[in-house]
């Protein structure tokens, strides 16, 4: 079982979540109806499995400093022009997950309506989990190194699914039976936030490893590492796609968090939600993008 970071190893004091409205802002600029735009398309029969770790608050060169992630960005494939939607780190895990910021620019926590891609995969049929490091107390009242605003599923809905769990399930899960959708949040400290570039990478070469063993991703899985926001104005960030046979090392297109989440609804057979829709999923460094 790999190591939890202790709390004064990374120099941080427990900290308070901070508490906003409990609605959002009444006309987000953004907001998507809750619900797909679309009609969902078919399931893809190959039972493709796809796995998503968030890091946080590095800069794209900044993140290619740690080695075990630039070994990684060498073997398999780099978006090379993608970018974060905003700051702080809230709207962008919304982003990744609705389609939408919901008009929220602050870490506060935010009820909002039922939805986002954990309705749509349960909808669906299929099976996922959220795995979140230093979730000890559900999603509402686990102390540091877990931070509320790095679950996203907790905002849909006002309440705390059944799917998201401590990290603590996650080695068990992928030596035995894998969900078909995967998604990683690791605390404060090995995301990067709180800890050094180093720290964060070790982690990395601690997790990714369990993954690449899997039958799930050895037979046509999908593993996309992203950092949530940058460090500098650009807002330019590094997303990793990790596949068994890569076809692209590198793409220059622009791509952002609305990008990886319609690779990830189409790779599932899942109809796009908000602004997923209007932009292009990374097809061409996805190997068997999906129906």
């Amino acid at each position: 079982m790999l190591s939890i970071c202790l709390v004064a190893a990374c120099t941080h004091a427990s900290a308070k979540i901070p508490i906003a409205t409990s609605t959002p802002a009444a006309s987000p600029i953004d907001s998507p109806s809750p619900s797909p735009s679309v009609e969902p398309s078919p399931v893809t029969t190959s039972q493709s499995h796809v796995f998503v770790i968030v890091m946080e608050n590095h800069s794209y060169g900044r993140a290619l400093t740690g080695s075990y992630t630039a070994a990684l960005a060498r073997k398999y494939s780099v978006a090379t022009d993608y970018h974060d939607v905003g700051h702080p780190s809230l709207p962008n895990y919304l982003a990744l997950t609705s389609g939408s910021t919901w008009g929220i620019a602050d870490d506060g926590y935010h009820r909002l309506p039922a939805g986002g891609i954990g309705h749509q995969l349960t909808s669906a049929g299929i099976v996922w989990r959220a795995y979140m490091e230093g979730m000890t107390n559900g999603c509402f009242g686990s102390p540091y190194p877990y931070a509320l605003k790095h679950n996203p599923f907790a905002y849909y809905g006002g309440s705390c699914p059944s799917q998201v769990v401590n990290f603590s399930h996650f080695a068990a899960d992928m030596r035995t039976k894998v969900p078909r959708f995967v998604w990683i949040t690791p605390g404060l400290c090995h995301d990067g936030h709180d800890c050094s570039t180093a720290t964060a990478d070790q982690w990395l070469s601690q997790t990714v490893p369990l993954i690449l063993a899997t039958d799930a991703w050895k037979n046509n899985g999908l593993l996309l590492i992203t950092w949530d926001e940058g460090d500098g104005s650009d807002n330019h960030v590094l997303t990793l796609v990790i596949q068994p046979h890569p076809t692209e090392h590198a793409s220059a297109r622009s791509y952002n968090h609305y990008s990886l989440l319609a690779t990830i609804e189409s790779r599932l057979g899942l109809a796009r939600l908000g602004k997923a829709a209007d932009t292009s999923a990374m097809t061409d460094l996805v190997t068997n993008p999906g129906p």
